[in-house]
């Protein structure tokens, strides 16, 4: 997990998309609702909540809403809000800013790695890569010591890149240790994801990561999650394969990983 300055996203387009997301969040929950996953969805867009729901032994505090923002062909509009009125127009600027800054990312990973700086991107489905962005919404929480946010995970995406607010919440797992995750005003912050860890055949490690809530404090945020298309197969890189460095990972198809993620089956 890192942190990312002078990304080019202007300030101005990410104060707009956390304004317009807070105004979303502060509406009725009836309004809310509007928006809610679908009981019998396999997609994961959608509203939805945790408030009060039991996870690992603590009462789950974050609400969420889950939808896709690029490309054109992967977006369900049904999922965006049209209260508040700006929602759509700043998602889509917002939109257009972080395609770039992920394609800068994984540009660069791919050099880390050795390979063509197209390398990552074309192994994640080239210009079919969706971009699944979700709002975190966590308020203040009477009892925090039996509250969790988000429990520990790793994402199942490629690479994240996430927006926060000032409020303090993302710890990152290291060394036997959960650590603080400073906030840096306008700074993006960048999860390694498994996919990249399979792709990179290891060398990227997927980070280990959950969130905690506040007390007196609203703490949301703003993950874009990049993810390759669903019956997509991944597998280490074969450039980065040989005698010396064995594939450690088994080729799987996107949703197949998925499926066994979120069901908690070993793979």
């Amino acid at each position: 997990m890192f942190q990312i300055v002078n990304h080019g996203i202007p300030s101005e387009v990410i104060t707009a998309l956390q304004k317009a997301g807070k105004e979303f969040f502060e509406l009725p929950q009836m309004e809310k609702e509007v928006y809610a996953k679908p009981a019998d969805s396999k997609s994961i867009e959608g509203y939805g909540s945790k408030l009060q729901k039991e996870v690992e032994g603590k009462k789950g505090w974050v609400d969420h809403l889950f939808h896709c923002i690029c490309p054109p062909s992967a977006i369900n509009y049904h999922y965006w809000p049209k209260n508040p009125p700006s929602y759509r127009t700043v998602n889509v600027e917002y939109s257009k800013w972080v395609q770039e800054v992920g394609q800068k990312l994984l540009s660069l990973l791919s050099l880390g790695l050795g390979v063509e700086k197209n390398e990552l991107k074309d192994s994640l489905g080239g210009d079919e890569l969706k971009y699944l962005l979700k709002i975190n919404y966590y308020p203040p929480c009477p009892r925090p010591d039996l509250a969790l946010g988000v429990p520990a995970h790793t994402d199942m995406s490629a690479i994240t890149i996430l927006v926060p607010n000032d409020v303090q919440g993302l710890q990152v797992f290291r060394d036997d240790h959960w650590f603080n995750i400073d906030y840096i005003p306008n700074a993006l912050v960048i999860h390694i994801g498994d996919q990249l860890e399979i792709l990179s055949n290891g060398k990227y490690k997927s980070v280990l990561h959950r969130t905690t809530v506040n007390k007196e404090m609203t703490r949301m945020s703003w993950p874009v999650f990049l993810e390759p298309p669903s019956e997509l197969a991944i597998g280490p890189l074969p450039k980065l394969i040989n005698e010396r460095n064995p594939p450690k990972y088994q080729k799987k198809k996107y949703c197949d990983y998925a499926y066994c993620k979120l069901n908690k089956i070993s793979q």
